[in-house]
């Protein structure tokens, strides 16, 4: 059975009464990347790679990469580490018009058939359908019969292409009540979950207008839907699970045994919180910022022992040079931030949503990376600084579990997480 059949069985087997799921890692930072498949080596488990619209396209996205490009780029890492690419699935994630929502809908969604296209040719089995959005002249949200005729339409070009490319048939994830790609923009003390009967809508809609265009067989492999249960992150505060309130919408499962839920903004949940998400029926954990904040977390640790061993003034820093190339580039992150210069000074560097994620594949932060590490190459970083400047990987470091050198310390940052997830979402992969 492949990976991709794997993951299709999952409403199946939450419909017998088995819990568990899959992680989604939704990122393209190699660390990142390399984090996964080694948990992935650990666990014997398949691993979920996603390419948001965004970061890859046929355009390149902020990424530069092609799908075509992206799947190379993960497959080499993955034959580096010695992972057995026949567990790895590839997601397309929000794919349709978003990317150029600026323009006129006809135009929108011509560039996203392409998009479309390209991801199905490169490999990408998993599509999460999104048309959720208005583009020039229509309104940011539309109904759910316009939503669901652009996704139909999306899917027809995808089940084309796997056809012609001689990759298993997509599985599909849909919805229309979809939240923003990389968390929501502003503080949240509360969410409005999605209400059981606009679930069930959602799935009655898109049955319709895949049937409108001859798509059953492929609307019967349509896995996943997004709603919002009641989970999402802003720039300062994370908004947890409470299983009890999604009662109802969890309910819902049991009258369209066909699907699962996917959560999207999981980032930053407690692993309480994900286990009681995978148990109500949200068995696609998607995760991204929470990745590479970490990630950033220890190259700010690091950057901070550099500094004091070599006694760095704050402008040979990496925190430093970040500084000042998120004041000379602010546009991935000036329309996201709010409030006073210590306000945005604080959110540019530590903020949950984690728009320095963008800078890093930069050619001037690419650099300042490169410096610190080189500063820090054949050096043994003392235990003392690691257990005051990168206090969660101390415990490991100082058992003998993990190597106290840069990269060591930046991939089990990262593979922390991964874990966090895994633990709540395994149950059901096999050994």
């Amino acid at each position: 059975m492949s990976a991709t059949s794997r993951l299709a069985g999952l409403p199946a087997r939450f419909a017998r009464g088995e819990r568990g799921g899959i992680t989604s890692i939704c990122s393209a930072h190699p660390i990142v990347i390399e984090a996964a498949l080694l948990e992935g080596i650990a666990t014997g488990c398949d691993v979920l790679i996603e390419a948001t619209c965004n970061q890859v396209n046929q355009e390149g996205g902020y990424t530069g990469m092609t799908p075509a490009d992206f799947r190379q780029f993960v497959e080499d890492i993955a034959t580096r580490l010695g992972f057995d690419t026949s567990r790895l699935i590839l997601g397309g994630d929000h794919l349709g018009p978003n990317p150029w929502k600026h323009l006129p809908a006809d135009e929108a969604m011509q560039r996203a058939d392409v998009m479309m296209d390209a991801f199905v040719r490169a490999g990408f089995t998993k599509i999460h359908l999104d048309t959720s959005m208005g583009c020039l002249g229509e309104p940011v949200a539309l109904p759910d019969a316009v939503t669901a005729e652009r996704a139909a339409r999306l899917a027809r070009i995808a089940e084309q292409a796997a056809v012609e490319a001689g990759y298993d048939l997509p599985v599909y994830i849909i919805g229309t009540e979809v939240p923003i790609p990389g968390g929501a923009m502003e503080a949240l003390d509360h969410l409005e979950l999605t209400k059981p009967a606009a679930a069930i809508e959602t799935v009655e809609v898109h049955r319709r207008a895949f049937a409108a265009l001859g798509l059953q067989d492929a609307f019967s492999r349509a896995i996943g839907v997004v709603v919002q249960p009641g989970v999402e992150f802003g720039n300062e505060n994370v908004v947890v699970y409470d299983s009890a309130k999604a009662t109802a919408l969890s309910g819902v499962l049991r009258q369209m045994p066909q699907f699962v839920f996917e959560a999207h903004s999981t980032d930053y949940q407690p692993q309480q919180a994900l286990a009681a998400l995978v148990h109500d029926g949200f068995a696609i954990l998607k995760v991204g910022p929470g990745l590479t904040f970490a990630l950033r977390e220890a190259l700010f640790g690091l950057d901070q022992i550099a500094a004091f061993l070599d006694r760095l003034p704050e402008e040979e820093t990496l925190r430093g040079k970040m500084e000042k190339l998120l004041l000379a580039e602010p546009k991935n992150w000036e329309k996201y931030y709010h409030g006073d210069a210590d306000d945005l000074r604080l959110q540019r560097h530590f903020s949950y949503s984690d728009r320095i994620r963008y800078y890093w594949p930069h050619p001037q932060a690419s650099a300042a990376v490169d410096a610190l590490l080189k500063r820090l190459e054949g050096r043994t970083i003392p235990e003392t600084l690691i257990s005051q400047n990168l206090a969660t990987l101390y415990p490991a470091v100082a058992a003998g579990k993990v190597s106290a050198t840069p990269h060591a310390l930046m991939v089990e940052a990262v593979r922390n997480v991964v874990r966090s997830y895994n633990r709540a979402a395994l149950s059901l992969q096999p050994a």
